[in-house]
């Protein structure tokens, strides 16, 4: 009784592991499917990253230039606000006066 309850169990490790061997190729096939090759979609993926990276590397040195230049241009418009201001008041004490 020993025995055959020692190769059912030796059996049963046989089959689990012949059942994990067949999924795990499947799951690496699937794997390489998705970024092993270069016509994968991850690499064309990585592929678009990069050129977007290209492409806007050169803001983080450009937007303290354009900080710089827009505090210019809010302060010349805080200006403008204030000389609008003292015009409607101005018109506003004509229509009344």
């Amino acid at each position: 009784m020993f025995v055959i309850l020692m190769l059912i169990t030796v059996l049963a490790a046989v089959i689990l592991l012949v059942v994990l061997v067949s999924n795990l190729t499947k799951i690496i096939d699937d794997l390489n499917a998705i970024g092993g090759n270069p016509d994968s979609y991850l690499s064309k993926l990585r592929l678009g990253l990069r050129a977007i990276e290209t492409e806007t590397g050169h803001i983080p040195t450009e937007v303290t230039t354009l900080n710089t230049e827009l505090g210019v241009i809010a302060e010349g418009l805080t200006g403008v606000d204030q000389h609008l201001v003292n015009t409607i008041d101005s018109v506003v004490k004509q229509e009344r006066g």
